[in-house]
């Protein structure tokens, strides 16, 4: 992208078509790209094609708003496309909605001249042009709107390489990190995930002029995912295989595991699934696992250790987000003081405890249930590029306290009796260490989640995480019953870390 733009060549409709794609997987809520060109240009081919592709339906009705001015779509977000051309004045804009309409979606809009100045400043220009056969597009403007844009142009440059470029592109999931997902199809091939995965930007320092995301050791680059997915395939663990790899920009096409989760059809968590998860976890920590991993061929992967620095940053973000939500003050020192001291006095007993390959987010929606295979091959393991040395009773909390599903006890229970029976199976295994480990990750981890879950909401603008809150404060009340951890307990109780909060 230079200073002028982008510019696209379109060779026929099927071109415009995949733009239109290519511009809805970047397009975001409060979105505004205006459409100039003149008749026939391909305007409405385009506006057709984003509209369907964030609604994920390729027969919707998409009629041009010539004489309605507005027509809206009920889409992944709500799309607006404005045809302004009978715009009897700027003031009728306000009679449209134009600025309600940003607050819960985006906007298309043609002839934008006739808004004067009423334009959001970050607004993308798009102007399409007849050349030759085809027609060429220029995209300008200014804000992150573009270079998501950009972003999404460079990822069907990718597919092109990759013999994908004439690919359907749809979205899948996202996550709470930058990263994010699509599916797509190509002549009724089995369909790919096409994952995306910039650089990690690592923010402001915080502590001991370092930014958070170096002292927690989160992955900055998408060479972590293939190092770690490599050593685990070679472990026997299902992971995605890459079609195609471009670690410099952060794009990977992989292989699509299916869609098998661990819930029925009430939403119910299904105990058998999660007595399997834990069963491959005794697999996988029964293991030696290096901390130099390789990725391809002349490029390592440092495999970071879950030291205490980590540990304690994350759990500083309870103090630092959610005691400041729910008391509406910041922390006092007195607090952060005794937060810290019940901590680091804990944190003493995992010396010498056994240490694995620790993927993180070991959880369901990170894991495909693949019910026509057998034995470990039925979990499919598709998130662990930001993979730690740590203790190995981490992933067990992780898995048995499902973070986005409520876990009732007797089933947290069955998960880590699946789990002691598969180590004790296989060799020494000693229970009682294991069991306080899990008590003190399982507190580091719910203590931390309730700190992003409210950062979410509070920074990123991500309101949902709050519905989660409850029951992560349940499995921490859950974790601090273990008897080790009764100072701790005690020091939640007292400043009241474990009560019912309305946010």
């Amino acid at each position: 992208m230079s200073d002028a733009g982008l510019e696209v060549f379109l060779a026929d409709a099927a071109a415009t078509e995949r733009l239109g794609e290519d511009l809805a997987m970047a397009l975001r809520p409060g979105d505004v790209l205006a459409l100039r060109g003149d008749l026939g240009a391909g305007k409405s081919t385009l506006a057709r094609a984003l509209i369907r592709a964030l609604a994920d339906d390729l027969g919707l009705d998409v009629p041009s708003p010539t004489f309605t001015l507005v027509q809206s779509y009920d889409a992944r977000f709500p799309v607006h496309h404005f045809d302004l051309y009978r715009l009897s004045s700027q003031a009728e804009l306000d009679e449209l909605g134009f600025d309600d309409a940003l607050t819960e979606g985006a906007a298309l809009v043609e002839w934008p001249e006739r808004a004067g100045g009423r334009l959001p400043s970050d607004t993308v220009m798009i102007e399409l042009e007849h050349r030759g056969e085809g027609r060429s597009v220029r995209l300008s403007g200014q804000g992150e709107a573009l270079q998501r844009i950009a972003r999404s142009l460079a990822m069907r440059g990718f597919l092109d390489r990759a013999g994908w470029g004439n690919a359907q592109r749809r979205h899948f999931i996202g996550d709470a990190s930058a990263r994010s997902y699509e599916i797509v199809v190509q002549d009724g091939s089995a369909s790919c995930v096409l994952m995306n995965s910039p650089r990690l930007v690592m923010g402001p320092p915080v502590r001991d002029g370092k930014p958070y995301a170096e002292i927690a050791h989160t992955a900055q680059s998408v060479t972590a995912f293939v190092a770690i997915g490599r050593a685990l395939h070679s472990a026997g663990v299902s992971v995605p295989e890459i079609y195609a790899q471009d670690l410099e920009q952060g794009f990977l096409l992989l292989e699509h595991l299916g869609s098998g989760g661990f819930l029925d059809s009430q939403g119910q968590p299904i105990a058998s699934r999660y007595a399997a998860a834990g069963e491959l976890l005794a697999m996988m920590q029964r293991r030696l696992w290096p901390d130099r991993l390789e990725a391809v061929p002349g490029v390592l992967h440092d495999v970071p250790p879950f030291d205490r620095d980590a540990m304690l940053i994350e759990v500083d973000l309870l103090v630092d987000w959610y005691v400041p939500a729910v008391t509406g003050q910041p922390a006092s020192d007195a607090l952060r003081a005794g937060y810290h001291g019940v901590w680091n006095t804990v944190l003493d007993r995992l010396a010498g405890r056994e240490y694995s390959l620790m993927l993180r987010d070991f959880h369901s929606p990170n894991i495909i249930w693949r019910g026509d295979r057998s034995g470990h091959d039925r979990l499919g393991i598709v998130d662990f590029q930001d993979a730690l040395i740590g203790p190995s009773a981490y992933d067990v909390a992780s898995l048995a306290m499902d973070a986005r599903v409520t876990i009732a006890t007797d089933i947290e229970h069955s998960t880590l009796e699946a789990y002691v029976a598969a180590r004790q199976a296989a060799g020494p295994f000693d229970e009682g260490e294991f069991r306080e480990t899990y008590a003190i990750m399982a507190a580091q981890r719910n203590s931390k989640i309730l700190g992003i879950f409210v950062r979410l909401d509070r920074r990123d603008g991500k309101p949902a995480y709050l519905r989660h809150l409850p029951r992560i404060r349940d499995y921490l009340r859950r974790a601090l019953a273990h008897p080790s951890l009764a100072d701790m307990h005690a020091f939640y109780e007292t400043h009241g870390l474990l009560e019912e909060r309305e946010l």
